[in-house]
């Protein structure tokens, strides 16, 4: 037989006693836990097990197991629930060697042993408190994940600890949250002396907000449910990917996103129903009605470097941007990245001026770029995005007849929308955004959204009051492919 097709061998093998009944407890090669208990019963190590604690002369193995008493090698209905099991080995020195070596393979998994958790009790429902006492503490307990907590006090406060944090004391950093406290430790993160070694931090999300479109993509890419407790599970594994981040820029002002930018017709939904928050999710829906009845239309231009495959989007232009950074040739292919270390990350330092650019004019009735799948548990923006392709993907709509819209919108929830003869949608290396005012109001500009925050908004925009980091007015997006990192789940398959 070859190797390969072997059967797993026994680390250990043993007669323990389960609930009065002696039976043979093994763990195998593979990882798994297997006993007889009224039929045969096993445990995935890696997938199912969180710890274990000797108790007396008992082992307590502490798991996340399907829901109900779903114990067995394979499949997964989604709904996780903790559970105890429970073993007594017959004998002392039996005891010792269980423990050394269930230890031995939970090592030699490379979960993460420290974490520096950020909850923000503010953010969606106010739930997030509640979700890390009732899910995310039990959890990270029950697998001996040390933890350090940190509640949000207000705006901002993630990036200024990320900026500062001594990132050597720990394996990761967590967001209870939904994803603007993400956002601001990658802003973080980034603005760093050491940005190019603490960009490398493992960056985990529990869903616990408004949004929750990054959690969305990363449990969804593998047809598990958006829940903290999936999530959870996801960062005590320890398995990682790699993320795309954008590098907005304008002038000397930088913003780094993870999720979306939008303009027109998205974004005014997003920020204006903020208005409409007693309603609950219901806003999103209601205010979309009303926006879709009173239909704005924006004047302005856009450029962009397709991604191979769509180069016959839009007409040939010559670039229309700014540097971001040295800006140098390229060299065997590769991108070039600028190493400034006193004044954080500046950008890949691309030769955008020699790239192939394309251009479309408006009037816009929406656009929005997106860097992974979901922009919410609802909304399957970009349903082609892939979270390290080195693209965004850009969702465009220029005109469209009203019933159309409502019809398109209604199809958000399962990416159906990007069906519609009315919507362009193509893949992107870098963009330019000239947005511009309202068709048939030059007084009134609109709103740039980026990752669920006002990035910038024009002259009679909802909120015009407020402060933005940008102004209304030309900016550029580009990609580093694989830049950030996250704590990822794996296929079951």
């Amino acid at each position: 037989m070859d190797q390969s097709e072997a059967s797993p061998t026994a680390i250990i093998s043993d007669q323990v006693s389960v609930n009065g009944n002696v039976t043979l407890l093994t763990l195998t090669s593979d990882g798994e836990l297997r006993w007889t208990e009224r039929r045969q019963r096993c445990l995935i190590v890696e997938k199912q097990v969180l710890g274990f604690v000797m108790e007396g002369g008992k082992v307590r193995i502490k798991t996340l197991v399907d829901n109900g008493d779903g114990v067995c090698c394979r499949g997964s209905n989604g709904a996780l629930v903790r559970k105890d099991f429970i073993f007594q080995p017959l004998t002392e020195e039996s005891g010792r060697l269980w423990c050394q070596h269930l230890r031995n393979y939970l090592d030699s998994l490379g979960r993460p042993r420290r974490l520096f958790i950020f909850v923000n009790p503010f953010g969606g429902k106010k739930s997030a408190s509640k979700v890390f006492l009732d899910v995310v503490k039990p959890l990270l307990e029950d697998a001996d994940v040390q933890f350090t907590l940190q509640e949000t006090k207000h705006q901002l406060h993630a990036k200024e600890v990320a900026t500062v944090l001594d990132l050597s004391k720990y394996d990761g950093v967590v967001c209870v949250s939904g994803d603007g406290i993400l956002v601001e430790v990658v802003n973080g993160l980034l603005t760093r002396e050491d940005w190019s070694a603490a960009i490398k931090t493992p960056l985990g999300l529990v869903p616990a907000g408004t949004g929750n479109g990054m959690a969305k993509s990363l449990l969804d890419s593998v047809g598990e449910p958006c829940k903290a407790s999936n999530a959870v599970l996801t960062i005590i594994r320890g398995h990682k990917r790699s993320l795309d981040v954008a590098t907005i820029l304008q002038g000397q002002t930088r913003f780094f996103s993870v999720l979306m930018l939008s303009w027109g017709l998205v974004a005014d939904i997003d920020i204006e129903s903020e208005k409409y928050r007693w309603m609950g999710s219901a806003r999103i829906d209601f205010y979309a009605l009303q926006r879709i009845i009173h239909l704005r239309q924006y004047n302005g231009r856009i450029s962009f470097v397709p991604a191979p495959g769509f180069e016959s989007y839009g007409e040939p232009t010559s670039y229309t941007g700014e540097p971001t950074g040295k800006q140098s040739t390229l060299k065997s292919g590769q991108e070039q990245r600028v190493m400034i270390q006193k004044h954080g990350y500046q950008g890949s330092d691309v030769n955008l001026v020699h790239l192939d650019w394309r251009i479309i004019n408006g009037p816009f009735i929406s656009v929005w770029l997106h860097n992974v799948p979901w922009g919410s548990e609802g909304v399957m923006a970009a349903p082609d995005a892939k979270f390290s392709d080195g693209y965004l993907d850009l969702i465009l709509i220029r005109q469209c007849p009203k019933l159309s819209l409502l019809s398109l919108m209604a199809n958000l929830s399962n990416g159906n929308h990007v069906k519609s003869p009315y919507v362009l949608y193509l893949k992107v290396k870098a963009f330019v955004l000239e947005p511009g005012t309202l068709t048939g109001d030059s007084t009134k500009g609109g709103i740039i959204d980026v990752d669920g925050e006002v990035l910038a908004k024009g002259n009679g925009a909802y909120k015009c009051e407020q402060k933005t980091l940008m102004v209304y007015d030309k900016l550029q997006m580009t990609v580093d492919q694989g830049l950030a990192t996250l704590f990822s789940p794996v296929s079951h398959s």
